[in-house]
């Protein structure tokens, strides 16, 4: 499942890109299908919380997985592993040394493809709350007053603002902290041993600072991981604590895991786009994680 991790996974990865030229266009989005990007150099290649971007040019394409999209690299001209139909986005580029192969990018399936000004950048993600994942977030055991901690700070001033919302459905919303998805928001809230529906003003200030600085900690020792280790075993199928894991045994006490959801469909957008308050899925322990807290 795509989270902040991933993408910044698939970040590192096209980290090539950064310096060459765009050889070819074709964006299959009726809105942005007639814009080239041909010709144009590619000066950076980063993430926002799930969000990727490119800069080429002078313009930033602007893209999101959601739930299914991949972004998949071949040499040009060959047989693509993925049907034609599910491309959004394909560009090609110049080869690393002359007479090599041109490369080429195409980006299946994704949630949105948009193309803007680069002097929009700003106004673009100003809806987005900080990047869990921001290499200047403050790490446990740095001077607490590096520049980094203004992040942290202000992803607890968001959620602060709606005390009786559930930390389960404040912690998945990007527009408080960008890049916490479903699987992080489960495990996180086992660690806490918190029940994901427990009000925001039942943990105050202080806990929903544990609960974004325990986020940023897990993320950022995943953050390079093939698959995400939760328990510390990296045996196959034995990571997780409750994601997935309905019905199944607690890995602390042998309770089943519980699974239900949480939040509504009255408020708009996508939480892995804008931050609406979609229903979604939620596992918990019924009896390591508590939602009358004492």
């Amino acid at each position: 499942m795509p989270e902040g991790d991933s993408v910044l996974q698939l970040s590192n990865r096209l980290q090539w890109m950064t310096g060459r030229t765009v050889t070819h266009t074709d964006i299959r989005v009726p809105r942005f299908a007639t814009q080239s990007l041909t010709g144009q150099p590619v000066h950076r290649v980063w993430p926002y919380g799930k969000h990727l971007f490119m800069h080429i040019g002078e313009t930033v394409v602007h893209t999101h997985l959601k739930m299914e999209g991949v972004w998949a690299i071949h040499a040009a001209g060959t047989r693509w592993r993925r049907p034609g139909f599910t491309a959004r986005i394909v560009l090609r580029f110049s080869p690393q040394h002359p007479g090599g192969q041109d490369i080429e990018i195409v980006g299946h399936s994704l949630g949105f493809v948009r193309l803007f000004p680069e002097s929009s950048y700003d106004a673009t993600i100003e809806h987005l709350g900080p990047d869990i994942l921001d290499p200047q977030w403050p790490q446990p055991g740095h001077d607490p007053r590096w520049q980094g901690i203004a992040g942290r700070d202000e992803a607890v001033r968001r959620i602060m603002q709606r005390p009786e919302r559930s930390l389960g459905a404040a912690l998945l919303d990007q527009k408080n902290v960008a890049g916490i998805g479903n699987e992080y928001r489960a495990e996180i809230m086992f660690l806490l041993g918190w029940h994901p529906a427990v009000p925001v003003g039942q943990v105050g200030a202080r806990g929903v600072e544990k609960a974004i600085d325990l986020s940023r900690r897990v993320m950022w020792e995943n953050r390079l991981e093939a698959h995400r280790i939760f328990t510390g075993d990296r045996r196959p199928g034995m990571g997780n604590y409750v994601f997935g894991r309905a019905s199944k045994a607690c890995r602390r006490c042998g309770e089943a895991i519980e699974k239900s959801s949480l939040g509504g469909r009255f408020a708009g957008g996508d939480p892995d786009v804008d931050g609406g308050e979609l229903e979604r899925i939620i596992w918990w322990c019924p009896n390591c994680q508590e939602l009358e807290l004492g």
